[in-house]
């Protein structure tokens, strides 16, 4: 059980921003990584349709004998993460709402909270039910950014139109003073120098990744699933579409190349 893979899914590339973090702090894990490239953007399905992707991508990670899932898409933990919990207990399932939110909650002085994210992230309001399980005198304001997704997956990250877009979406944000802001999309950090720029330097941004990281990591250990073997771990790639730009996009922000990405029919899980 222990040199079981992990197992993460998002819905394209954004998800590989977890699976850096996860290759950083735990080098010696086996990691199965999937996106659902065939079916992205998820934040502008509606929530049911979300959760039936999710739980083809969930029997897919299954189907690889993994030991824990990371669902590494906001729009999937905010519709489908207790029904994924239920379905396939007890294998662990660690969503990246609630880790963001802890830290955020860390960060935040003044108790003004923005958090940006997909369509249907921001209408769940997934994470304003989780801010206020913790304080209920935080102040939360959501922002949906429905083209970051798809300027993140053309590659357009340093493009001027993306620049005049964040700005556009972010500064309703700027006016409402906040102090910290979570990226409510795995896609996100990918643009974080430019969302950076746009609060200043007085405002906490929030990326999931290595806090998601940190708690996978946690439950590996209290369950006593960690990899005894010491020898770094293999990485396997999958998607539902287009493995070739998977791979190129894949290789600019891992930093390293990636051996191949094999494509497989995810409605048939």
């Amino acid at each position: 059980m222990n040199e079981r893979p992990i197992g993460i899914f998002d819905s394209g590339v954004g998800g590989l921003t977890v699976a850096k973090e996860i290759f950083k702090r735990l080098p010696f894990e086996n990691v199965v990584y999937f996106g659902d490239t065939a079916r992205v953007p998820y934040g502008t399905k509606s929530p049911e349709t979300v959760k039936k992707f999710s739980l083809d991508n969930m029997k897919f990670l299954m189907s690889q004998k993994v030991k824990i899932v990371i669902v590494a898409c906001n729009t999937a933990s905010a519709t489908s993460l207790g029904d994924l919990r239920a379905r396939f207990s007890p294998i662990p399932v660690i969503g990246v709402i609630k880790p963001a939110v802890e830290l955020a909650m860390i960060c935040t002085e003044n108790k003004k909270i923005g958090v940006i994210g997909t369509e249907s992230t921001i209408s769940s309001n997934a994470y304003l039910k989780e801010i206020r399980t913790l304080d209920f005198n935080v102040s939360v304001f959501g922002r949906p950014c429905p083209l970051f997704v798809p300027l993140v997956e053309e590659g357009r990250i340093n493009k001027r139109e993306t620049i005049l877009i964040a700005r556009e979406y972010l500064s309703p944000l700027k006016e409402k003073k906040i102090d910290t802001l979570i990226l409510g999309c795995t896609h996100y950090p990918l643009l974080k120098d430019i969302i950076k720029k746009i609060m200043g330097k007085k405002v906490a941004i929030i990326d999931s990744a290595g806090v998601v990281a940190e708690e996978c990591e946690e439950v590996l250990r209290e369950k006593g699933l960690l990899n005894r073997k010491n020898r770094k771990g293999w990485h396997k790639f999958f998607v539902s579409d287009n493995p070739g730009r998977f791979k190129k996009m894949g290789e600019m922000f891992l930093g390293y190349e990636i051996g191949s990405v094999s494509q497989i029919d995810i409605e048939k899980f």
